[in-house]
């Protein structure tokens, strides 16, 4: 399970360094390759074999609504495979560091079974978020007996 944040900087070629606890459990839990794709104006990054169960279960909804035809169009017209390189770095497509605002800082978060890639200046914004609606939140994790 991917946990923790990491920050790193983006180079001038669009590359990204995977943290190392990262890519140890890339290298023992699955294969190295990766899909990525936006939402939420960050990346979101998953072990191949995890996209593979995401898109069988994708699978099931109906192409018949409208809402979720759009959100598998802008969901899956961006998704790029990707693959680590011999120095532990990803190539973040242009398209894609434009639609999260990547520059030069930015944050990797660990969650669960996959990652998200933010501008830094967005995760600072995420977090001060999250932070301020823990309230409700531990209501509702506590409700579902968490």
């Amino acid at each position: 399970m991917f946990r923790g944040r990491y920050e790193h900087t983006i180079d001038d070629k669009g590359r990204i360094s995977i943290p190392s606890k990262f890519r140890e459990i890339l290298n023992k839990k699955y294969d190295g390759r990766l899909v990525i794709t936006n939402l939420d104006q960050c990346l979101i990054v998953f072990p191949a074999e995890e996209w593979a169960i995401l898109e069988q279960k994708a699978g099931a909804f109906s192409l018949l609504s409208k809402e979720t035809s759009a959100f598998f169009r802008f969901f899956y017209s961006s998704a790029i495979d990707c693959a680590v390189d011999k120095q532990g770095r990803i190539l973040i497509p242009q398209t894609l560091r434009e639609y999260a605002t990547l520059q030069r800082d930015v944050v990797l978060v660990g969650e669960g079974k996959r990652l998200e890639i933010f501008a830094k200046e967005r995760w600072l914004e995420e977090a001060r978020k999250a932070e301020e609606s823990f309230d409700k939140i531990r209501g509702t994790l506590a409700s579902l007996g968490i």
